[in-house]
């Protein structure tokens, strides 16, 4: 019998790798399943509180800030433990402030509520959300670091919460596209929280102790964790590296909220085409986690991010042919190209993520797993952001509103050429994944 085997032939970590997939499993799957509440957040804006599409893409990425936030609830989980446990307590926390901002907007908007109120509970829903995904993030980091699990170092467990949330975000979409012909947006409000609620009753039944995370010392305190996350990002093949990746978003100016006007209101493209649309791009993301895992985790980081790169332009020229009637004119309808090439637009500006984050997991110091991962998904939140915005001056800019799309053509050509310029400097990122582990 193999000396890594006990007396029942069952190797150690068995039943602690069951209660990680567990808890990570519920927990990606849930923020991929977000997308369910936020589809009828916008139809709400919308139809209900008649936003103008600027206002509603102003809107979408301020709710977004406390996602900025990130390494501040990263080094606090590091640092403070709350009952001898610094990860399980954060991700039910999380859980806890999203279930009960989602179920005071259903409250609430029964009696007209307001654009800043509605504002409030979503930058709350999003606070809740950060400080879950920070926890999630920093085990799955801790544990790709893991002298003992071979699996997660190789990518496998980064694979598996990456699937695990694209199945989330298939369902949220598909149920999203149907329900909001059906339901009000009040009723999938009350579905999402509900669900918030079961993943913090499942949460707070997982003992820590039971998934054998590496040990770190209890006692470290905060100033002494943001001294060591300032020491890592004072490492060249860090800071470089989550510099490129944070630029190469935020030099592209986003119009999600333009887009979305112009399907729905211009188009008249129906709610369910859009849910399909979606559904369809996280089947995709869902294939590209798979395909990673099985055939792309040897591929140099940097090879593999230039490639989705440049994909990305490639699909937003297309888009300019789309508006400007090319494809209507050879015989695509409008609904399908939606489906397909905007839900696969959509989820592109994901798929650098995953071979990223497994590449700062090799380079990320011992002991500062949280603060650093969640540091790195705060780089790429400010990126979204300033991305919305700077969509938002160039709608302005080009005259494109609610109801002139004309100058949308071009606004799609500047996205596009903002979007091959990072190119120019990808060498910021490593050539391959560093083979030796940071102590």
């Amino acid at each position: 019998m193999s000396a890594k085997e006990d007396a029942k032939g069952r190797r150690p970590g068995k039943g602690k790798a069951k209660w990680i997939r567990i808890l990570l499993g519920v927990g990606y799957w849930v923020q991929g399943f977000r997308c369910f509440p936020w589809m009828a957040v916008n139809f709400f804006l919308k139809d209900s509180v008649k936003v103008d599409s600027s206002t509603l893409q102003i809107l979408q990425n301020s709710v977004n800030l406390p996602m900025v936030g990130k390494p501040i609830y990263g080094v606090v989980s590091d640092a403070v433990y709350i009952s001898g446990q610094h990860r399980v307590p954060y991700i039910a926390i999380g859980a806890f402030l999203q279930a009960m901002s989602w179920l005071t907007i259903v409250i609430l908007s029964q009696s007209n509520i307001s654009i800043v109120t509605l504002s409030l509970y979503l930058l709350l829903s999003n606070l809740g959300a950060s400080v879950a995904e920070v926890a999630n993030d920093a085990i799955v980091a801790e544990m790709g670091k893991s002298e003992n699990s071979q699996s997660a170092s190789s990518g496998e467990l980064q694979s598996f919460v990456w699937m695990a949330s694209s199945v989330g975000g298939v369902l949220g979409n598909l149920f999203g596209g149907a329900a909001i012909d059906r339901f009000s947006p009040q009723s999938m409000f009350i579905f999402f929280g509900l669900l918030l609620v079961l993943q913090f009753l499942i949460t707070i039944s997982v003992p820590e102790r039971s998934l054998n995370l590496p040990k770190t010392p209890s006692n470290v305190g905060i100033r002494k964790q943001l001294s060591e996350l300032s020491a890592a990002l004072q490492k060249p093949e860090i800071a470089y590296s989550i510099a490129w990746f944070a630029a190469s978003y935020a030099i592209i100016p986003a119009l999600t909220g333009t887009m979305f006007f112009y399907q729905t209101q211009y188009l008249k493209i129906d709610a369910a085409v859009l849910g399909i649309s979606k559904v369809f791009g996280q089947v995709v993301t869902l294939l590209w986690g798979i395909i990673y895992n099985r055939s792309l985790k040897s591929v140099q980081p940097r090879k593999l991010i230039e490639t989705i790169q440049a994909t990305m332009a490639v699909f937003m020229i297309s888009d300019v042919l789309f508006v400007k009637g090319i494809y209507r004119q050879m015989g695509v309808p409008d609904s399908i190209y939606i489906v397909v090439f905007s839900g696969v637009l959509e989820v592109l500006f994901f798929f650098k993520i995953l071979p990223f984050s497994i590449l700062i997991a090799q380079l990320c110091p011992r002991g500062c797993e949280g603060s650093l991962m969640a540091f790195v998904m705060s780089a790429v939140a400010l990126a979204f952001i300033v991305s919305g915005y700077l969509g938002v001056a160039l709608a302005s800019y080009l005259g494109v509103t609610g109801n002139d799309f004309s100058g949308l053509p071009l606004g799609l050509l500047i996205q596009a050429v903002c979007t091959f310029l990072p190119l120019f400097s990808s060498s910021w990122i490593p050539d391959q994944k560093s083979k030796t582990r940071t102590e």
